[in-house]
């Protein structure tokens, strides 16, 4: 199997199956009811599922423990701190999912069922600053989930449809490397690259360790996992310059840690 084949074969196979979509389908149906019932008539303004579950590019569980889906309750009045909205969602889940593990990742509640974790996040809405969700600081923050969606969007069309395998490929060497990138940001940092000379998806996601940055204050493990993955890519190019394919294979498949 060439490089390229292997690459796209595990892009293709991380992606929910049908009965995964189906159980997280029935479980955001759930919450929403339970939503419902649990609050007082119009204390939520509307409610939306965002992030990487909306932008195809959500891996398994099986590959990616922190996998999860993003939902957003809209809280009709706007006048309190993100903490007393953090807490009424605490005390939600609490009551209406107690089985579950249930903990607070600032600045989201995060409900763990057996098949999937949802990262619950407080929001209010108004006419002259849009939605607000809590920022790190405590603090209110403006958001648009639809903004990056959108623009991913263009950009994976521009490129061939390439670019969103190339995320979840990115997402694999993240997971089996102790996530040295937060998702979102490697998501942002990805869409913001250029690919003028990549052709395919091998191309693609060459060009993308070659060009993702760490900050300047970054840990050197993080450095380090990013070296190591710059010199196996150019052994596997060495390789593949020498017709030795199988080879070139064994690298890309060391590349993601993959069997």
């Amino acid at each position: 199997m060439s490089v390229l084949n292997f690459l796209t074969k595990t892009a293709t196979t991380a992606v929910l199956s049908n009965d995964e979509q189906r159980s997280i389908a029935t479980s955001i149906r759930t919450l929403e009811e339970r939503l419902e019932h649990y609050f007082p008539e119009n204390t939520i303004k509307r409610k939306l599922q965002f992030g990487s579950s909306t932008r195809g590019t959500i891996l398994p569980r099986i590959v990616d423990e922190q996998s999860d889906i993003d939902f957003m309750v809209v809280f009709s009045d706007a006048t309190f701190t993100p903490a007393t909205y953090l807490s009424r969602l605490r005390s939600f889940v609490e009551k209406r999912y107690s089985a579950s593990n249930i903990y607070q990742s600032h600045p989201t509640i995060v409900l763990e069922l057996n098949h999937i974790k949802f990262d619950l996040v407080p929001a209010t809405e108004g006419f002259l600053y849009g939605l607000q969700i809590p920022g790190k600081d405590g603090t209110w923050i403006g958001t648009n989930p639809n903004d990056f969606n959108e623009k991913l969007e263009r950009k994976n069309v521009k490129h061939n449809h390439q670019i969103k395998p190339a995320i979840r490929l990115l997402k694999i060497w993240n997971a089996r490397h102790d996530f040295p990138f937060e998702s979102y940001r490697l998501e942002q940092q990805i869409c913001s690259m250029y690919f003028a000379n990549s052709a395919n998806l091998k191309d693609i996601l060459f060009t993308i360790f070659e060009d993702l940055r760490t900050g300047l204050f970054s840990p050197k493990w993080i450095n380090n996992h990013l070296t190591q993955a710059r010199l196996r890519i150019a052994k596997i190019r060495d390789l593949e310059a020498r017709g030795l394919t199988g080879l070139a294979e064994i690298e890309a498949r060391r590349l993601l840690r993959m069997r």
